[in-house]
């Protein structure tokens, strides 16, 4: 009998690899073959961080399809990479299905899909595969999603996302407020909001078309987000650490020095700067931020990932990385679970720790 195979599909940024990935590897450990596939950039990031300590051999394949963008063109500017992504990555994945299908002993018998690429499981709904939804952050900022059609209806917002009204709304009496402006895909800036939106509204709609809806979540932490969509099932928090493993699926090396480096510092006396994958500061942004962490006089690690900045080569202030000297630790990419359970840290990052 043949082993199960479910097709794994993360959104192509770093916070919804990293979880998805920890998944893959939970449902290996279980029996199940496991393709991964990502954008080809994004392949080509992990395959060069991948070691396989895990020992998962021909139980789990890394493959890609394209973005639909040319290997030049800006993937930080969501608006277009998301456009591109709804264009060409349905067709290429039922491609995919087909060629894996016909020549591989185990058929693919699953979909497990990023909420955000709900195209997926519209496709897989379509070639009659069996579908389940994968959300990696907070629930509550689930439900936004799943509520826009009653944000819609309500009059709260239009049909292209744009708020119209402005006052603060909850979406259960035991949920915080929000501001409608303040909606996933509304601080994007405005061709970005409106791509976003239509892959939320998209997900939204194929949200109905899944057998399951797991999230990298758990009661203890958002009771009302779950019983607001009673659907949501928790299987949070997916951490490689909870099974004494590494973390896999990130996108650059990460610097394990700073971890001893963390190890000399008081206890809440650090600042951890991190701002994901898709954040792009201009000049003065990051000036301003490389300043105000040294007027902290603070000691502080900031995370500096290559091409964080719009310019090509790293301007610090003059002087600055001497004047820091040792109480400023940057690195290009943080250990982040590992970081995330000491307790020498204050945070600031773009919202989510991953």
């Amino acid at each position: 009998m043949a082993k199960p195979h479910v097709l794994v599909i993360p959104y192509p940024a770093q916070g919804h690899v990293i979880p998805i990935m920890e998944l893959a590897q939970r449902l290996i450990k279980q029996g199940i073959k496991v393709t991964f596939i990502n954008t080809e950039v994004n392949h080509k990031l992990v395959s060069n961080t991948w070691s396989d300590k895990q020992g998962l051999g021909d139980m789990m394949q890394m493959v890609q399809i394209p973005d639909g963008l040319e290997p030049w063109e800006d993937r930080s500017d969501i608006g277009k990479l998301t456009l591109s992504i709804m264009q060409t990555m349905p067709r290429k994945l039922e491609e995919l299905i087909d060629t894996i299908n016909k020549a591989d002993g185990a058929k693919v018998s699953c979909v497990i899909a990023d909420a955000c690429m709900g195209w997926a499981i519209i496709v897989a709904n379509k070639m009659g595969i069996r579908r389940a939804a994968f959300w990696p952050a907070s629930v509550a900022s689930l439900t936004t999603i799943l509520s826009i059609q009653k944000l819609i209806d309500d009059g709260i917002i239009n049909k292209k996302g744009i708020p119209i009204k402005h006052q603060t709304i909850q979406l259960s009496e035991s949920m915080p407020p929000i501001k409608p402006e303040k909606l996933g895909w509304v601080i994007l800036n405005d061709v970005s909001t409106e791509a976003s939106f239509l892959l939320m509204k998209e997900s939204e709609e194929a949200s109905r078309m899944t057998e399951w809806f797991i999230c990298n979540s758990t009661t203890e932490l958002e009771a009302a987000a779950f019983s607001l969509y009673p659907k949501l099932l928790p299987i949070g928090p997916l951490l490689a650490s909870n099974r004494l493993a590494d973390q896999t699926g990130q996108f650059w090396q990460e610097d394990l020095a700073c971890l001893t480096w963390l190890d000399q510092q008081r206890p809440c006396s650090v600042i951890y700067i991190a701002f994901g994958s898709f954040t792009i500061f201009n000049k003065t942004q990051f000036e301003e931020l490389a300043l105000g962490l040294e007027t902290s006089n603070k000691p502080f690690l900031w995370v500096v990932r290559p091409g964080m900045t719009k310019e090509t080569k790293l301007d610090y202030p003059d002087g600055y990385i001497e004047r820091v000297g040792c109480r400023g630790r940057i690195v290009s990419w943080a250990p982040q679970q590992k970081i995330n359970f000491t307790t020498k840290l204050t945070f600031v990052t773009f919202g989510r720790l991953d």
